[in-house]
């Protein structure tokens, strides 16, 4: 459960990147363990990244949100629509990620279920400064670290189709497909599709 995690910092280095998990998650189909999968994806440069770097820091992070997903939600993102893939994959971090799932839940929900269709630059300071006061272990994340989260946090939004751009802030709903929807909630996991807006 995702209340069990600690807050994080990784986001910074493994952010939305919808293109990636689903290789991940074609290749776990396939049966690769993931030692084989680590492997596959340096020899052949699956992702087809410049630095080899880039790859080995995101790869934990890749193949923990693939273990996240049910065989039903692997299905539909490795055969489905890529705006399927994207809600899937926008699961799968809030699923992962403490600290995105309930900024998700305390900045956006609560934004959309007010028909308030506007992210402020305060909604976003203030969200992290509230945890920051919360959280010893975030207290003493540096300046640097905490700005590149806050885009990142941004950067998801606005690949996930949440946000229109990132200047104007404004926000739109998200069109979750019904099978998304019914499994979520057969599985339990309700509380993450309002924390999409649902």
């Amino acid at each position: 459960m995702t209340m069990e995690l600690e807050y994080s910092s990784v986001l910074t280095g493994a952010g939305f990147m919808l293109y990636e998990v689903k290789q991940i998650a074609k290749l776990k189909e396939q049966g690769f363990s993931d030692k084989e999968i680590r492997q596959k994806v340096l020899e052949e440069n699956i992702f087809q990244y410049d630095k080899l770097s880039s790859v080995k820091r995101a790869m934990p992070y890749i193949l923990k949100r693939v273990d996240l997903l049910d065989d039903t939600l692997r299905q539909l993102l490795i055969e489905e629509s890529f705006e399927v893939g994207k809600v899937i994959n926008l699961y799968a971090i809030m699923k992962f990620d403490r600290l995105f799932f309930e900024f998700m839940q305390e900045v956006i929900q609560e934004k959309l279920s007010n028909n308030n269709y506007y992210l402020d630059k305060v909604d976003v300071n203030s969200f992290f400064e509230q945890k920051m006061e919360q959280s010893e272990f975030m207290s003493s994340w540096s300046e640097t670290t905490v700005a590149k989260l806050k885009q990142v946090f941004k950067k998801i939004l606005l690949q996930v189709g949440m946000l229109k751009d990132l200047k104007s802030g404004e926000l739109n709903r998200m069109l979750i497909d019904d099978r998304i929807n019914e499994h979520l909630h057969l599985i339990g996991d309700k509380n993450y599709l309002r924390a999409m807006g649902e």
